[in-house]
């Protein structure tokens, strides 16, 4: 198994370099799902930080797909060692995404992550750098747009519409709970946009976000 040290060799501390890092690892970036992929573990994965940015409060919930209960869950802290960027967040959130994901003994098929996929500039948001690095399907669930023009999706669960960026669909506007904002889905790595909107359809229960982010978003919110 790779380490995370591995994982992290060369990780840039400047914008030059992440912004070279960010070329190489979308041409990387499979939408190809592994065959027969039904996923039976789910993690959830946030990054927040502290109010001088200076340390990222990270958490990991694994449930079951289909039943949605709460198999394991870690959190961490760690400090942070890239300065904020727009554009560049993957920079700040990925290595205390790893680390909290290695303290995880649960088995998880398939990652999900509250930030932006393929919906992203570069196509290289924090669900595909994280997706590449882990070599696991990875979904981006953005609670908002990061780039591209849609059209409003109908106002009932399970309406969606695709997410353009000039003339390539990059994600899709989802509507996860009736009459409520949509969320923007978008592949991270490993699975394809449809698979990337069942499976976030299929793990949100009577809250807007997926159950899995949800839980992960409350704990990394805990520590501080």
């Amino acid at each position: 198994m790779v380490s995370i040290d591995e994982r992290l060799a060369d990780w840039p501390a400047d914008l030059a370099t992440a912004r070279a890092m960010q070329e190489t690892v979308r041409h990387r970036v499979s939408e190809q799902p592994p065959p027969g992929f039904a996923p039976r573990l789910v993690a959830g994965v946030d990054v927040h930080f502290s109010r001088d940015g200076l340390t990222a409060f990270a958490a990991a919930a694994v449930l079951e797909a289909e039943s949605h209960e709460l198999v394991e869950s870690a959190q961490l802290a760690l400090p942070v060692g890239f300065p904020y960027r727009s554009g560049f967040l993957s920079f700040r959130e990925v290595p205390a995404a790893l680390a909290v994901l290695d303290l995880l003994a649960a088995p998880f098929d398939l990652v999900m992550v509250d930030g932006q996929g393929l919906a992203h500039p570069r196509r290289c948001g924090f669900a595909s750098h994280l997706g590449v690095l882990l070599d696991r399907p990875t979904i981006g669930v953005a609670k908002s747009r990061l780039i591209g023009r849609f059209v409003e999706p109908a106002p009932e669960r399970g309406a969606a519409s695709p997410l353009h960026d000039k003339a390539e669909i990059v994600g899709a506007v989802v509507r996860s709970k009736a009459n409520c904002r949509p969320l923007f889905v978008s592949v991270g790595h490993r699975i394809d946009l449809d698979g990337a909107v069942a499976a976030v359809l299929a793990l949100t229960g009577r809250y807007r976000l997926p159950e899995p982010t949800r839980l992960a978003d409350r704990l990394s919110r805990a520590h501080g």
